[in-house]
Parts: structure tokens; sequence; C-alpha cells
């Protein structure tokens, strides 16, 4: 991100399942993205993926009640632009297999949260990927997605503002239809739109001042536009920092709402926001639909911010606040636990309580500082079982159901109001999610430390607006490593939030899950304002430890209402890769009741099952079922789950047909195509999967055969040999023979980098910067690298003469510091004499490596061509090359 400019980067195939599972085209689904014309061409209708994009969390309704600390308000709002994926393209649906996911957890907080994303390579309207429409929802957040038109000098294009501005004949907006329709199909709550594309003149402003009033116009009542403050009046980028004159007519133009809020640009840190203040009085707006914006990004919460000019000692905050990239906690980790650390102290300030933010000693007191926590949870059933969201494993009422890491945040529970309110006379006992334990999902509630009877520790957990009446009652679940502690659950009322009755939790867990319930009938009429926990013991106990995996509020006899089970399961549509790995797309019908999720099982005969994966629509990508065995039919197995977490009875059930099981394909690498004699030279066998057993012959080595997976063989003598490789299964074999393949010869410790600084063209590039002689500079360092946009790009290299060559080594995005996800995905290598004539080395379609080693047999060459088929493992069109290395003599 740059100062002053916000920045960053199904066809039914049921009939043919049984027959011939290799005809299917299902792949993983992935969020959308789009460019103005793609958006203008789509519909539900017809994009297979939608209905794996959609939510079906409604937006629950928030509260204040009381507050926790004097310095906290609730009248200025917060708005958090956050990249809550790591990329626009190739973000999974449903969720994804890794655990350390951006499991953003301070909802309580943020007012309004907008999904940051969209590049000039990936497209540059992008909605919320379903997952975090879910999460946001079920805090009664609403969130928006993203409109962002790029400077020319990240991309950004003139046509694309003037296909987005294009109108009918009656004066309507096509692509502000489509933004609507967009919305309303996927479930999410509008869009934040963010023109920083320079050229722009006054008709231009006026055109888009006129596709605003046009959204305002024909959205429905509760979605919100937000604008950014880029644009002015004569049609030029220039931000302001502030509400001004210039800036007024894209959120109000006399009595006409133009957007429903706008993010003022971050350079204000020297003038108070008391001039937006007064200038939104002025149009007649409220200043709180004005967000005063901080760049965190980079330095988070080392951030310097000049809060006094938007929050006066003494008096009502001028404006609300927005804050740019609060996913810094994320972006700059490596764990999940240094991840909810550092968002601990970003919101909450570094003595990492709410109610104690004034003795933070930086100048960084946190969110909780300013804005009081708000809360969902104001209606029965209330359950949580610290769900962050992710996980190492999946466990299922205390036993685990998957050992598969997974993220899915359509599955994160309401987490603790306070992270963490603690008190005590001593030194409290420490609070934290703990991702080696669960009831249900894949973490629970922790407290630990050395016990005695001076640091007793009462932890409040949730804010709540709960009615008690007679058949109210409340469960814990919950495990001990020692049965010494008396533990006791908190209880307070609206009444009086800071008085609390606490009950006994008296069965001893003796390390293994147990429940308590306790009855609140003696309440009946009074609201619950807080739940907690509470610690102590007369005698030490040296790292005493206490999960928590469930706290229900419920009404008596209700979580006993088992749910219908889903009805109609289909697969709609199914590919098998190997023979082994099946992608399916699942989709079934459910009945009108209060659902939670569903979970998709496979079974595994004898009553076992897998667990695959839960989901709160009603549609289910698995991605690569790995086959078990040479089984020949899988079943698969819905359940629905209601918001008492209890499962329909049965489960439906549908079956699928696997292919004959395959017989191998060999294959196999090396480390060295040539080498010096007595030099030795490593195999690497790369069957296909199904392989059982490989046998290798090596004309003219020592071992001359070899039954070894990856063997180690020298050659004695100069000359050029041939190697076979035999992989066998009980299906069949395979045999690969590769004639002249290992060239053993005195000039092997001549071999270099031939390509090193050498002259280098290709189809374009990025940017002066990203010319193609940066991939051959010998650099990965400082963003050295070439970069061309569009897919088929092309990188070549002239030697000078001609060599003899052995090895590529391609050295992607990641090497230099980028994200995975920007990999080149397909790609050949080509060799030349004479740079007319060309003969292909090397084709990769699956790379995902940081940097690829190809191999080769001894081949003469002056020119070599990369050409790029798919630049990057998702919809990105950049092909990132960070250095292109030749090796040869």
């Amino acid at each position: 991100m740059k100062k002053g400019s916000i920045f960053m980067l199904w066809v039914l195939v049921i009939l043919f399942v049984c027959l011939n599972p290799m005809n299917g085209f299902a792949k993983q689904p992935e969020s959308s993205y789009w460019y103005p014309e793609t958006l203008l061409q789509w519909s539900p209708e017809h994009d297979p993926e939608a209905p794996f994009n959609r939510s079906t969390i409604p937006l629950a309704q928030r509260e204040v009640l009381f507050k926790v600390n004097d310095t906290q308000q609730s009248e200025a709002k917060l708005v958090a632009l956050s990249a809550l994926n790591p990329n626009t393209s190739g973000v999974p649906s449903q969720g994804g297999k890794e655990f350390f996911a951006n499991t953003f957890s301070y909802w309580q907080y943020v007012d309004i949260m907008v999904y940051w994303a969209g590049s000039a390579g990936e497209g540059i309207i992008t909605p919320p990927s379903a997952d975090v429409i879910d999460a946001s929802h079920r805090n009664g957040v609403p969130i928006l997605g993203n409109v962002f038109f790029p400077p020319k000098v990240y991309g950004g294009q003139d046509l694309w503002v003037e296909q987005m501005l294009t109108q009918r004949e009656d004066g309507s907006f096509p692509a502000a239809d489509k933004l609507l329709e967009v919305a309303e199909y996927y479930g999410f709550d509008g869009w934040f739109i963010n023109q920083e594309t320079e050229g722009g003149t006054p008709e231009t402003a006026k055109k888009m001042q006129a596709f605003l009033i046009y959204l305002q116009e024909n959205k429905p009542e509760n979605m919100h536009i937000m604008w950014y403050d880029s644009m002015i009046t004569n049609g030029r980028i220039s931000w302001q920092n502030y509400l001004t004159d210039q800036n007024k007519m894209f959120i109000q133009d006399g009595d006409t709402r133009v957007s429903d809020s706008m993010f003022l640009n971050f350079w204000w840190w020297n003038s108070s926001q008391k001039r937006s203040h007064d200038k939104a009085l002025e149009i007649g707006r409220n200043p709180y639909d004005l967000f005063a914006g901080i760049d965190v990004e980079a330095k988070g919460k080392d951030t310097y911010v000049a809060w006094h000019h938007l929050f006066p000692q003494g008096s009502a905050p001028y404006t609300s606040l927005g804050i740019y990239r609060p996913d810094w906690a994320f972006k700059t980790t490596e764990n999940m636990q240094d991840f909810y650390e550092r968002e601990q102290h970003f919101w909450v300030g570094k003595a990492g309580n709410p109610s104690q933010t004034g003795t933070n000693p930086d100048q960084w007191k946190g969110m909780a500082h300013y804005f009081t926590e708000t809360t969902v949870i104001n209606q029965l059933p209330f359950i949580t079982h610290f769900n962050t969201g992710s996980g190492t494993f999946f466990n299922i009422d205390g036993v685990t159901a998957s050992n598969q890491s997974w993220n899915n945040r359509s599955l994160q529970d309401i987490l603790p109001t306070w992270r963490w309110l603690t008190e005590s006379k001593g030194e409290a006992l420490k609070v934290q999610f703990d991702w080696n334990e669960a009831y249900y999902g894949g973490s629970s509630l922790q407290i630990t430390g050395d016990l005695n009877k001076e640091n007793a520790t009462h932890v409040k957990l949730y804010k709540t607006n709960l009615p008690i009446d007679k058949d109210t009652e409340l469960f814990v679940t919950y495990k001990a490593a020692s049965d010494q502690p008396s533990v006791k659950v908190g209880v307070s009322f609206l009444e009086n939030p800071n008085k609390f009755e606490f009950f006994d939790l008296k069965k001893k867990s003796k390390n293994g899950w147990t429940t308590e319930r306790i009855k609140l009938k003696k309440h009946q009429g009074k609201q619950i304002a807080t739940l907690s926990v509470y610690v102590e013991s007369n005698k030490k106990v040296e790292d005493y430890k206490l999960n928590i995996g469930e706290i229900k509020v419920t009404n008596k006899h209700e979580d006993k209402e088992r749910p219908i089970q889903p009805k109609n399961l289909r697969i709609t549509d199914i590919s098998v890769r190997d023979g082994l790995y099946a992608d399916i797309a699942l989709q079934w019908d459910a009945e009108e009741q209060q659902i939670q999720h569903f979970e998709i099982y496979r079974q595994l005969g004898g009553g076992k099952k897998e667990f695959l994966g839960a989901v709160p629509n009603q549609v289910y990508f698995i991605d690569e079922l790995r086959r078990v065995q040479k089984e020949k039919r899988t079943t698969l197995e819905v359940y629905t789950v209601n918001q008492h977490f209890e499962r329909s009875k049965k489960g439906q059930t549908i079956t699928f047909e696997w292919p004959a099981y395959p017989t191998p394909k060999a294959d196999f690498g090396v480390s060295k195509s040539i080498a010096a004699p007595g030099e030795e030279i490593q195999f690497f066998n790369q069957s296909s999967e199904v392989t059982e057993a490989v046998e290798w012959s090596f004309e003219g080595a020592t071992p001359a055969s070899s039954t070894a997976q990856n063997p180690i063989v020298t050659y004695e003598e100069e000359g050029v040999y041939t190697v076979k490789l035999i992989a066998r299964n009980s299906e069949g074999e395979d045999v690969l023979i590769r004639e002249g393949y290992i060239t053993i010869s005195e000039d092997a410790s001549q071999i270099s980098n031939v390509a090193l600084n050498k002259t280098a063209t290709a189809s374009g590039q990025c940017a002066p910067s990203e010319a193609p002689r940066y991939a051959v500079d010998g650099k990965v360092t400082d963003n050295s690298k070439w970069c061309a946009i569009g897919a088929n790009s092309w990188l070549m290299i002239d030697l000078g003469e001609v060599y003899r060559l052995s090895q590529f080594v391609i050295k992607h995005a990641e090497a230099g510091g980028e994200s995975p996800a920007f990999n080149t995905r397909a790609y050949t290598i080509e060799v030349s004499r004479d740079g007319e004539v060309w003969e292909e080395k090397v084709m990769t379609t699956q790379n995902t490596s940081a940097i690829s080693e190809h191999t080769i047999a001894l081949t003469e060459a002056r020119y070599v061509r990369l050409a790029v088929q798919q630049p990057t493992q998702g919809g990105d069109q950049a092909t990132r090359i960070y250095e292109f290395e030749v090796y040869g003599f």
C-alpha cells in the first residue's frame, strides 16, 4: 500500500456417475472475482460454483448493553478493511485443509467489515468468500465486497471505469444492477467503492456520482455502500483526508444521499478531524458516517496515530474510525499462537485486559480502549465450543472424528466477548485457546498456571442478554488435570452486571470430558448479563490446567428434539484422478428448521465413519477423497445438526463407483544427468502412487540393478548410458526406458549457470523494473523478477553460443517472498540451436513449488524459452519469475 492510496493488489452428471466417473468435470469451487466485463456476463444460473459461494447465516442483531471501561463509547463506529484471505483468486469457497488461516475473531469491536481483495491481475470486483460472510453475520457484523479501480502504475485501466459507468438509454447502470444482484444472491451486505484510476474528468466524477445514487435508489434497505476518499469534483485522484467541498459530492448532494458512508484517507495526523465533523453537519450528515482511516498494514500496533485528533479528551469522538489492513496480525506471523497474541495486543492492548487499557505502557491502547464490546447473544439456545474456525483435527463430542487439518470460518463459534477479562488478588491464571484439546471442532478454552489460595481467578467470558424462564438450564462441559481445585461457573444479571452468583461444578472430570447441569429456575424473569468461570484452591497446585469444551444455555427438553435428516442427496459432479482421488460435488434438500450446519461423512464399513467436513449450506465439495485400498464403491452420508448440536437420527446416503484399479505409470528423476567418473548420482522414483514395487536397471553403473525407491549409483567410465525403470502392482506393470540419459564426462566439473546475465527477451513486462533481464541477474531479493500480464507469456534467453545443457531451475514467486498462490502453475521449457526450430524438453501442468528443478539428458542449444500457460495457482494472470537458471557447459 502506498501512503495516500489504498492498494491491494452444474451441469448434472448423475447419469454417468456409476458408469464412468472419469467423465466428470469437478474442481474445487473458488470464491468469485471479476472484471467489469465478466461481471456483466455473470449469472448464478450459468456459474456452477455460485451455489458454493452463498451464505446461509442471517445477520444477527447486536447489542451494546454495558461497558467494562470508562474510556469506551459506542457513538463512533469502526470499519475494518481486512484481507481475510491472502489472495483474490484461488480462495476455496468453503474453507481449506490448512490449520493456519486468518480466523479473525474480534468481531465484537467491528461495526462494518470490508472484504479487502482485488488486483489488476486477478479481478477488481470481489465479493466476500462464503465462510467469511457466515462468520461475520453470526457475529452481527455487516460485510461488504470490494470494487477496486487500481492506480495505473498498478495496472489500472480507463476501460474498466468506463465499463462500470456505462448506462442504458433509460439511464440505468447495468454494472450497478449486477453488483446488487451479486450481493443479494451471495448474501452479503453491500460494496466498498474505491476509484483510484487516474485520468478522470468532471464528467467522470458526475457519472460516478450518478452511479452511486443509482445504487442508493435501487438497493435493499439494509444494504450499505461505502465510498473511499480518492476522486474529487474534477475527476482527478486527490486524497483529501477530511470531508471537504472537493469530495462531499460522493456522500451527499443537497437532499440526495449519494453513499452511506465515506472512508477518509490517512493523512490527518497533524490536524483534528473536527473539520470533517463540522462539514458533515453542514451538509446534513451524521459525522459518524465518516471513517477516519489509519494504515496499519506495515506496522500494526506500532503504527503512530494521533488519537487526540479523533478522540478528544472529555468529549465525543469527531468521526468514526477506519482501519486499513488489521490482517497485519496474521500476515506477520507463522503460527496460530503468535497470530492470536498479536490480535489480542492490537485489539485489546498490551495489558491483555479490556478493562485495563489505560495501564498499557505504549501509545497503542487497543480498540477496546475506544469501543464498547457488542454482543449477539440474546436468544436461546446459546452454545459455544470455543471453536476458532480451524484445527489440526476435528472432534465431535470429545471424540476425534478426523485427523485432517482444516479451516472453515463458517464453523467458527461466537468467541468470548472479553480477551481476557480476569480478576484476581494475586497473579491471575492464564487464559487462552487450546488447539490440542476440543470437545467439538478444533479448539477449546484453557485456563492454566500455578494455582494457590491467593490467586483465585475469575474469568468473565461472555456479555449476553439471555432470558431465563422456569425451564432454562446451563450446561458446562470441561476437563481438568486435577480434581483438587474448586471450579465454579458465574452468572450475573442485567439489573447488576457486576454482581455474580456462582454455581459449583461438582463432577470430577478425571482427565476426561464431563458435563455439569445447572438449573436456573429460581432466577426466572431475569436476563443473564455475563457468563464466567471462577477457579480457586486452598492448596497449591502447580501447572494447573482446566479445559472448557462447551458452555450451553438452553431450555429443558428443547435439546432433545432431533432434527430432520436431509433429503434428495445427490452427486452433481464428480471426477477421478489417477484412479485414486475423487473430487465430488454434493447437494441435498432440507426442511425448514433451525439448522446449525450439516455434517458430511464417509462410511468405512463395520459401523465406522470418517468425518469429511461440515457446512451450513446445502452444497458441499469433497476435494481429493482418497480411495481406501482397492475399494470398488464408496458411500457418503450427510446429517443435519440443529442449533442444539443434536444430529438427525439418520443420515442421507449416496454411493458412487470407482473405476477399475489402475496399473502403475513409471517415471523417475535424477540428481544430475551429467557427472564425472566415480561421482555419485541419485535416482528418484516418481512413478504413480499405485506403484507397489520398482525394479531399476543401470547400464554401466554400480550397482547395475536395484529395487530401492531412490537408489544411488556410480559410473566409472566416461560415456553415455541408458536407464530403465519397471513399476509394478497387482494389476500390471509399466516400463520406462531413457536411452542416453546419463552422461559421464570429466567436463562435468565445468557446469555452471550459463544463463546468468545473458540477453533475455519476453512477450511483455509489467513495468520497467520487472523487465526480462531481472530473471537472469542472479538475484531473488529486492523484488528482482520478470513479470508479465496474461496467459501464454514467454521468456527467451540467448546464451550467446551453443552449450551442452543438463538442468533448468526456475525460482517462482514464493522464492522471492510472495504468496505461494502466485507460483507458476503450468509451463513448458523449449530449446533451440538457431532460434527457429524448437524442441520441448519440459512440460509441467501442476507445479506448486517455489523452486522447480528439471534435469534433462544432455542437450545442445543456444536458445532457451520458458512458455507459461497458467501463471499462478488461481486466476491471477501475472507471471512472476524471480530467476531462470540454465545449467550446462
